[in-house]
């Protein structure tokens, strides 16, 4: 990259406001942890059903070693 004009430090800055902004969950994405909470529990539950079925059938085999 080459630039020909450097900024100043006055220059970048003159835009700047230092107001604080405030937290909107509307716009921020605020449930996305609760959704993704929700599919982990799914997730969880789904693994012991396919635990349990794969155990029942398990028992009417017999393994050779």
């Amino acid at each position: 990259m080459n630039n020909d004009k450097t900024l100043t430090l006055e220059e970048m800055l003159k835009n700047y406001s230092p107001e604080p902004l405030e937290y909107d969950p509307e716009i921020d994405g605020g449930s996305e942890h609760l959704i993704r909470e929700d599919l982990l529990k799914k997730k969880e539950e789904l693994k012991d059903v396919v635990t349990k079925l794969k155990e029942k059938q398990r028992e009417m085999r017999k393994v050779r070693r």
